[in-house]
């Protein structure tokens, strides 16, 4: 996949180019994804008579394992950032665009997370981490 060069496609990507040009601390980041904003998570196709729809309401997310046999959630930046990588996967080829404190709710604790994987401009989360990003999220009010 060619990765050479990084275009940033929105905000969120603009602002890790520049955490990774140094311009930018990794909290400042971290505080923009945990106050809500979107990111895309690649899940599992579902093959159903009409293109586009699922057939479950839990959508089943990319996870890949590492060499030590850790599982990693998968998430990128932008849909468009995604597509090189999902190659790889075929029976990825949809996601969802959700806010990220969403997605880490109901991923609960003990998985790390690897935003933009492939990419030069990407940043990764040990399970510690995202157990702590979980806890510090507010409760979750009910609708």
């Amino acid at each position: 996949m060619d990765t050479s060069v990084f275009t940033p496609h929105n905000d969120l990507e603009k602002l890790l180019a520049e955490v990774h040009q140094g311009t930018v601390e990794v909290e400042d980041f971290v505080s923009r994804l945990l106050a809500g904003e979107q990111i895309f998570m690649p899940v599992r196709d579902e093959k159903h008579a009409i293109a586009g729809f699922q057939l479950s309401t839990k959508a089943q997310p990319l996870v890949i394992e590492d060499d030590e046999g850790t599982q990693i959630l998968v998430l990128f930046t932008s849909p468009e950032r995604a597509k090189p990588f999902a190659e790889m996967f075929p029976d990825f080829k949809g996601g969802l665009l959700a806010e990220f404190p969403w997605i880490l709710r109901r991923i609960g604790g003990g998985f790390p997370v690897s935003i933009n994987p492939g990419w030069d401009v990407g940043i990764d989360f040990d399970a510690e981490t995202v157990a702590q990003l979980i806890g510090s999220l507010p409760e979750e009010s009910p609708n």
